[in-house]
């Protein structure tokens, strides 16, 4: 993959902080450490992505037309979990 210069301008606290993850053995320059940084950051925002598409699929398939009480979803969804480790027990 190609590289691309970049030019960062930090303050002195931040730079400490990264010579001291670079001391600590966990990286072995200043790029190395922001590349690591950008890549935990593409990752957070890939989750948030896909979870803010689960919540619209939802919000989108509207309400559900057998309307339920709190605690009869949580039976249900109980009743579920009992049913599969059964399952897995009897296989």
């Amino acid at each position: 993959m190609a590289t691309v210069r970049k030019s960062l301008t930090i303050t002195e606290a931040q730079e400490q902080w990264i010579k001291l993850q670079i001391e600590n053995g966990g990286f072995a320059n200043d790029s190395e450490y922001m590349r690591h940084l950008i890549r935990l950051d593409e990752e957070r925002n890939r989750e948030f992505l896909i979870t803010k598409a689960a919540i619209r699929e939802g919000y989108d398939s509207g309400v559900s037309p057998k309307i339920r009480t709190v605690d009869e979803i949580m039976k249900a969804a109980l009743d579920r979990r009992t049913d599969k480790s059964q399952e897995q027990q009897n296989a």
